[in-house]
């Protein structure tokens, strides 16, 4: 089997998600898994878990094996809980993620579907990602964004400054080339961060 396929079937086995697969320089082979994301019924607060580094652990024992068993090259092996820059690429994740500050690359420019405040042949966008709802039911995603610049630390900001419009842009996912949380660091954290958990066996004793 692929590295691909021998990976995803033994992180979902464990009963984990696979959220990322990178080959680096030096043979490193970094698994990113997290814990299946389930919406609360409404009414009830959305309670997120987090990888930690015995399920990091677990996961890595078992692919220890399973890459040795298809001859999977590869010289050191990683497992970890995903980064404040979490790739979005399922639904679950879009529905996960709403409300938090997404970066956004398509794969085309909006082109026609641009603004006088929106250059045509821009791609990358920085927003909030909310879900939409159309007349029919069908469920959509768009990032809302303003290119007002960011207020630095102790700035005071004039009250007669006129602050650029808040804008939006629908997307689907086929539309998309990349989507990840934005990095961006708090002192308060960011509310429903993953994890920090990690496995690197050939650094622990």
């Amino acid at each position: 089997m692929a590295l691909q396929e021998i990976v995803a079937q033994i992180v979902s086995g464990l009963g984990y998600d696979l959220v990322e697969i990178e080959r680096s320089a030096g043979g490193l082979l970094r698994i990113t898994i997290d814990l299946p994301w389930v919406k609360a019924a409404e009414g009830q607060e959305q309670i997120e878990q987090f990888v930690n580094v015995e399920d990091c652990e677990k996961v890595t024992r078992q692919l220890q094996f399973a890459l040795e068993v298809d001859a999977i090259e590869y010289r050191r092996l990683e497992v970890s809980s995903p980064g404040i820059d979490r790739p979005l690429r399922h639904v679950a994740d879009f529905e996960r993620f709403v409300g938090q500050m997404v970066d956004v690359n398509l794969k085309a420019a909006i082109g026609a579907a641009a603004t006088g405040l929106v250059s045509a042949t821009r791609k990358k966008f920085r927003g909030t990602l909310e879900r939409t709802v159309d007349a029919q039911g069908v469920v959509g995603w768009q990032i809302v964004w303003s290119d007002a610049p960011p207020v630095k630390p102790g700035q005071r900001v004039s009250k007669k400054r006129v602050l650029p419009p808040l804008q939006a842009l629908g997307f689907t996912l086929d539309e998309l080339r990349e989507a990840r949380l934005a990095p961006i660091v708090s002192f308060k954290g960011r509310q429903g961060s993953p994890g920090l958990g990690s496995h690197d066996p050939d650094s622990i004793s």
